[in-house]
C-alpha cells in the first residue's frame, strides 16, 4: 500500500509538472510580436512570432510597459508582448510660448515603431512616459525659437525638425520616429480676432488691388482701341485723297489728250496760212465768257481791249471752216 501510495504521489507530482510545464514552458506568439525571455533575471533570447518552449520558473518574460486607451484615456499598463508594429501617440494639448511671447495651443501627433526590443526594454523605464516628455519639450524648445506668424505657416518645417531630433533622441531606446505630424494650434481668442481682421483688410486690399488693375487695364485697352481707330481713319482717308488725286491725274491727262487731238484735228483741217493756237485761245474765250454771263442778267462785264482782236479772228476761222 506504501508502495503504491508513493507512486501514486509520484506520477500526481510528475503530472502536476507536466501541466505546469505545459501551460508555462509554451508561449504562442502572435505576428509582428516578441517576448523579451530572461533566466533567473538575466537577459537569455528573444522569442519571436509562432510556439516557442522556455524552462517554467527559470525562463521569464519580461514586462514591457505601452499605452492602451482605456475609458479613463491614455494609461501606461504593462504587458509581456512588445508589439513591432508601428504606433501612434496622441499627446493632450500643452501650452506653449512663441519667440514674440505669444500663448498656444499644441496638440501633436507621434507615430513610432520599437526597431530594437531589448533596448526598449533595458535602456528606458517606462518607454511611452519618456517618449512623451521627450516631444514636449522639444517642442516647447522648436516653437520657442519661431515667432507666431512663423508657426502658423511652418507646419512641414516644425514637423521635420521636430521628427529628425526626437529620432537622434529614441534612437538609444531602440525606437524609430517615422514622422510627426501638428494636429491643431491655437492661439488666444484676442489673437484670433486680431487676426481675422488682418486677413478681411488683406482680402479687401487684394480686391481692390484687382479693381484697380482691372480699371487700369480696360483704360489702357479703350486708349488702345481709339488710337488703333484713327489711324485706321488717317490711313483711310490718306489712301482716299490719293486715289482722288490719282483720278483728278487721270481726267486731266485724259482730257488734255482729248483736247490735243481735237486740236491736231483742227490743224488738219485748216490750210497752212491758219493758226492753231488763235483757234484754241479763242475757244477758251468764249468758255469764259458763257460762264461771266451766267446767273444775274443785269451784270455789267468789261471786256479788255485784246479781246476784239481774238473775236475777230472767229470770222477768218469761220470761212477757212466753211472751205
Amino acid at each position: 500500500m506504501e508502495l503504491e501510495l508513493g507512486s501514486l504521489i509520484i506520477a500526481g507530482t510528475i503530472a502536476i509538472f507536466v501541466l505546469i510545464f505545459a501551460i508555462k514552458g509554451f508561449r504562442i506568439v502572435r505576428q509582428a510580436e516578441v517576448m523579451v525571455i530572461e533566466r533567473l533575471g538575466r537577459y537569455n533570447k528573444t522569442i519571436e512570432s509562432g510556439i516557442n518552449i522556455i524552462w517554467p520558473i527559470i525562463d521569464q518574460p519580461r514586462k514591457y510597459k505601452h499605452d492602451r486607451i482605456d475609458v479613463d484615456g491614455y494609461r501606461a499598463i504593462s504587458t509581456e508582448r512588445i508589439d513591432l508594429r508601428e504606433r501612434v501617440f496622441d499627446f493632450p494639448k500643452q501650452n506653449v510660448i512663441t519667440k514674440d511671447n505669444v500663448n498656444v495651443q499644441i496638440n501633436a501627433l507621434l507615430y513610432f515603431q520599437v526597431m530594437d526590443p531589448v533596448k526598449a526594454v533595458y535602456e528606458i523605464v517606462d518607454l511611452p512616459d519618456a517618449i512623451e516628455k521627450l516631444t514636449q519639450t522639444t517642442l516647447r524648445n522648436v516653437i520657442g525659437e519661431l515667432e507666431l506668424d512663423q508657426t502658423l505657416t511652418s507646419r512641414d518645417t516644425i514637423n521635420s525638425k521636430l521628427q529628425n531630433i526626437l529620432d537622434d533622441a529614441t534612437n538609444k531606446w531602440g525606437v524609430k520616429v517615422n514622422r510627426v505630424e501638428l494636429q491643431d494650434i491655437n492661439p488666444p481668442h484676442e489673437i484670433q480676432e486680431a487676426m481675422n481682421k488682418q486677413m478681411y483688410a488683406e482680402r479687401e486690399r487684394r480686391a481692390q488691388v484687382l479693381e484697380a488693375e482691372g480699371m487700369k487695364s480696360a483704360a489702357i485697352l479703350d486708349a488702345e482701341g481709339i488710337k488703333e481707330s484713327k489711324i485706321n481713319k488717317a490711313e483711310g482717308e490718306r489712301q482716299s485723297q490719293i486715289l482722288i488725286a490719282e483720278g483728278v491725274g487721270t481726267a486731266k491727262v485724259t482730257i488734255a489728250r482729248a483736247e490735243a487731238e481735237a486740236i491736231r484735228l483742227i490743224s488738219e483741217e485748216i490750210d497752212k496760212k491758219g493758226d492753231p493756237i488763235k483757234y484754241l485761245i479763242a475757244v477758251k474765250y468764249i468758255e469764259t465768257l458763257e460762264k461771266m454771263v451766267e446767273g444775274d442778267k443785269n451784270k455789267t462785264i468789261y471786256m479788255p481791249y485784246e479781246a476784239t482782236g481774238v473775236l475777230s479772228s472767229l470770222g477768218g476761222i469761220k470761212e477757212l471752216l466753211d472751205k
